[in-house]
């Protein structure tokens, strides 16, 4: 546990506990990397869900669209995909953005799918395979859809 001294004095009760738990939450921090093979509710639900819990818990976050999840990432597409009895499509991809996921795209994906990045949604990374393996090389959880 981490002290801070102020006017060489050690703190007190509810300080104390914001610093030993904010030490171990960057400690007890995992990699999840979840991939999804697919632009259905079936795929992309469950990557949303499960990648949006793992970043509001304090861990990292990589999600990997393969060429098939492609369509998906059209500008707007995810915002359209409704379900009876699950949150909303748009909620989940603006909280995993703004706590810091990674959205990762396959590169194959502009041939197999005939797509261009002007096509895409802001905030998506172009890799290779490659490159994703060596992203997720420490990972401690995956997930693939």
């Amino acid at each position: 546990m981490q002290f801070m001294l102020y006017k060489n004095k050690k703190p007190q009760g509810l300080y104390i506990k914001f610093i030993y738990e904010s030490n171990r939450r960057r400690i007890m921090s995992k990699k999840v990397a979840i991939v999804c093979n697919g632009a259905e509710n079936k795929n992309l639900y469950p990557t949303f869900i499960l990648g949006s819990s793992a970043i509001a818990s304090g861990d990292d976050l990589i999600l990997f669209f393969t060429p098939g999840a492609a369509p998906a990432l059209r500008k707007g597409e995810l915002e359209k995909i409704k379900a009876k009895g699950y949150p909303d499509m748009a909620d989940l991809v603006e909280g995993i953005s703004a706590l810091g996921g990674r959205m990762l795209l396959c590169e194959l994906a502009f041939e197999a799918k005939d797509m261009k990045k002007e096509d895409l949604r802001e905030g998506l990374e172009i890799v290779g395979a490659t490159s994703f393996m060596a992203e997720i090389s420490d990972a401690q959880v995956t997930f693939s859809f």
